[in-house]
């Protein structure tokens, strides 16, 4: 019995519409391998398939099947069964490649599918019947950890110089012990093929990377290589991204890629964007690096002060800054005042203000420009006098900024003549 088909009908479905009259479907890659290794079942299966893809279209819709051609120019056809799509994708292998892409030609030899794949525990087959297809010593690399290419490192990266990052975050994804000494040797050798590549690559790779459970051992060795730099396009601060990694982990928030992104690389808003370029981030994304920049919390602030932080700044840019403030301050991840100090802003509910310009309008004010600023008076009288939400409190506010904003208003206007 196919272990991955437990639960998944659509599965099943798809291969046995793919299956038989000469044709064969086995499920391929990332699934088998997690399953190997008893990581679980990923939500994403990929199948290989030796029938080409208008015969994938046909049998599919046969079966009662959705297909989508979404990569018809390189044998892929998605399969919805069930309500769940299925990546279907024909033998294929590689005649020409130019470090950015290959060209590839249908083939029905499941050996030379293998060999065009990065690595071997990425080359995994597992049959309809639940029979383990391994043609390139991948089974045993992957129970071992070891991230191994496939055949010779050097045409392999040359093929695509994206995997020299893919075999760093497959290191720190399912690695254990050393990097493969060939495959980094291979890496450095041809490092300056990153350059070649579109920057959108370089960057979904790299936040993969990020979040990887050896993340910190594997940049360290990165760094070392010369590597980070050319990714990042400037200095990297592993030491601060691998204490980072060790607190998110001990206060239990997990990993947030763009946040270890800022510990490695921002010391200021020049860095900020000059990672928006290198690494084509997104709005969203470069608005986050660029809001690091300025003063950070510590646990040397009484509560009611980091409070007013928390409000005026938001929780997620303070939680930033102090998180990335306390990997660099050295402290270890169960440090009480930091710890305390995260936790404040995880669990504090931030209050609304509660008064509004017609408050400050039945305590005496007109419309206008004053009414716009004693409202903001008001609210920074609010927050230090550590956000009230007694109806009393607020009038009393309200009534000192209008009373402050009539007597500034009787300051400007000149005497009669």
């Amino acid at each position: 019995m196919n272990p991955l088909l437990q639960h998944r009908p659509g599965l099943a479905r798809v291969l046995d519409a793919l299956n038989g009259a000469g044709e064969e479907a086995r499920i391929v890659g990332g699934a088998v391998r997690d399953w190997l290794i008893g990581r679980g079942v990923r939500s994403d299966v990929d199948i290989a398939t030796t029938a080409r893809p208008d015969e994938v279209t046909r049998r599919a819709r046969s079966a009662g099947l959705k297909p989508v051609p979404t990569g018809i120019e390189h044998g892929t056809v998605t399969v919805v069964a069930e309500g769940e799509p299925y990546e279907v994708t024909t033998l294929r292998e590689d005649v020409e490649t130019d470090g950015r892409r290959a060209r590839v030609v249908f083939g029905r030899d499941w050996a030379h599918d293998a060999a065009r794949r990065d690595f071997t525990m990425n080359a995994l087959y597992l049959t309809r019947s639940g029979d383990l297809v391994d043609l390139v010593g991948g089974e045993a690399d992957a129970r071992a950890g070891r991230v191994r290419f496939i055949g010779d490192p050097d045409t392999r990266i040359r093929e695509d110089y994206l995997r020299i990052l893919r075999l760093f975050r497959f290191h720190a994804a399912f690695g254990k012990g050393p990097l493969d000494p060939e495959a980094l040797a291979a890496a450095i050798r041809n490092r300056e093929g990153l350059g070649q590549l579109s920057r959108e690559r370089v960057r979904a790779e790299t936040m993969k990377l990020l979040v990887a459970p050896r993340a910190g051992e594997t940049l360290a060795q990165m760094d070392a290589a010369g590597l980070v730099a050319l990714v990042i396009g400037g200095r990297a601060d592993v030491p601060a991204f691998t204490r980072l990694a060790r607190i998110e982990d001990a206060t239990g928030l997990g990993p947030d890629g763009v946040r270890r992104l800022g510990a490695l690389a921002v010391h200021g808003e020049a860095d900020a964007a000059a990672l928006r370029t290198a690494l084509r981030l997104s709005n969203a994304e470069a608005a986050r690096l660029e809001a690091l920049a300025g003063p950070a919390p510590t646990p040397a602030m009484c509560e009611k002060g980091q409070k007013a932080f928390i409000y005026r700044m938001g929780r997620q840019t303070y939680l930033d800054r102090a998180l990335i403030a306390f990997a660099r301050s050295g402290a270890a991840p169960d440090n009480e005042g930091w710890r305390a100090l995260v936790a404040l802003a995880v669990e504090w509910e931030i209050p609304v203000f509660a008064l509004r310009a017609a408050d400050l309008i039945a305590c005496g004010l007109t419309p206008g420009p004053a009414l716009g600023a004693a409202l903001k008076r008001a609210e920074e009288a609010w927050i230090e006098a550590g956000f009230p939400e007694a109806r009393g409190a607020l009038d009393a506010i309200a009534a000192e900024a209008a009373a402050k904003a009539g007597e500034g208003a009787r300051a400007l206007t000149p005497p009669p003549r």
